[in-house]
């Protein structure tokens, strides 16, 4: 071939493609269920260099990570900061995402103040539900009709399918979340209703969150979904954990999200499972083995783990309605600090660099 042929050749091959839309994780699983991400300040505020790309092209749902949760958004008495909302909600209205706040009612990131009168006494069950249902008209009515979907409940269970022992379940009694479910539902009636929680393959914890929800929804409360946080490691759970708790959430009649998704690469003091933020351990070098990087054996096992499970979820998409993973990229992973402080993880799809992994995409 001449060289002006060559290109013209060229010439023509850009003119041809340069306009087609890349295809991203969203593109691949588009017929199945929503693919979505948490996201933090910077990266809704477009503050985070290539978070906006990578947000457009893989991804149609998002969550709020941090920055709706009771805490950062209503930190003192009659003291909300909406910053982060307001650029979250106009970030998924941008992207034309279906939009997850999380979380309205937590024990965890809660201040203590919540829970207490200004003489530092515990407040009675009757108090502190008003406080409670005071926040979610804040919240959940400042985002009436544009923020899609709540995480109104997040872990009220032990693992063993006891309540976790809260101020909100100590002072309020398992009426909590019944109150809790009631009040976002009137103050937004349009808006999905989750309850969310992590090892919900464990068969006692689901018995439990199960009877729960069915019970409530027995009542005429609306619970749409349950959210199965998708804490995994490279080895555990089976699929056919993960597989039976899929078909319990759907059998029981609820939407089944898999929620707070990410992939443990990492080895961890004790045999630790799930996401309680009370279990931390300080920096170790034993904790913390892959610091200039992840050996390629390593990553494989990693692509393929979640080769595994995305194939298990294709299989029940008429059960799925959204798979979100707990951050953007390897580098924003909460599970650099936890179960042990300073370390260097890898358990996204999405490098730091914001690549995605090889061999993913192309096993499906």
């Amino acid at each position: 071939m001449t060289k002006a042929l060559s290109t013209l050749a060229c010439l023509i091959f850009l003119l041809v493609f340069q306009d087609l839309p890349q295809k991203g994780l969203k593109d691949k699983f588009k017929d199945d269920f929503f693919l979505g991400t948490a996201v933090n300040l910077a990266q809704v505020t477009g503050k985070e260099p290539g978070a906006d790309s990578l947000l457009n092209l893989h991804f149609n749902s998002i969550t709020a990570e941090n920055g709706l949760k009771w805490g950062p958004v209503h930190p003192n008495p009659g003291e909300y900061r909406f910053e982060f909302g307001d650029a979250f909600v106009a970030l998924g209205e941008r992207m034309g995402a279906f939009i997850v706040g999380h979380t309205l009612v937590w024990h965890q990131q809660t201040p203590a103040w919540v829970f207490k009168n200004e003489e530092g006494q515990l407040l009675s069950g009757k108090e502190l539900t008003l406080r409670m249902e005071d926040h979610i008209e804040q919240v959940v009515g400042r985002y009436k009709g544009r923020i899609d979907g709540w995480d109104v409940v997040n872990e009220a269970f032990e693992d063993d399918g006891t309540w976790r022992k809260t101020h909100w379940y100590n002072q309020i009694g398992e009426d909590f979340i019944k109150k809790a479910f009631e009040k976002a539902h009137q103050v937004d009636p349009e808006a999905a209703l989750y309850y969310n929680d992590y090892n919900v393959w464990k068969p006692a914890k689901r018995k439990a969150i199960l009877e729960m929800a069915t019970k409530l929804k027995n009542q005429g409360v609306r619970i749409d979904g349950i959210g199965m946080q998708g804490h995994y490691r490279l080895d555990s759970p089976s699929l056919d954990q993960i597989e039976q708790a899929i078909l319990d959430i759907h059998a029981a009649g609820f939407e089944v999200h898999v929620t707070e998704l990410d992939v443990e690469v990492l080895p961890r003091p004790g045999d630790i499972d799930g996401a309680d933020l009370n279990v931390n351990f300080g920096e170790s070098e034993q904790w913390n083995p892959y610091k200039n990087g992840l050996p390629q054996e390593i990553e494989q096992k990693l692509v393929d783990r979640y080769v595994g499970i995305f194939k298990l979820f294709k299989k029940h998409s008429d059960k799925i309605s959204r798979v979100t993973f707990w951050g953007l990229h390897d580098g924003r992973s909460w599970l650099n600090n936890w179960p042990a402080r300073g370390r260097t993880n890898y358990p996204l799809l999405f490098d730091r660099e914001k690549a995605l992994k090889k061999g993913f995409l192309e096993a499906f």
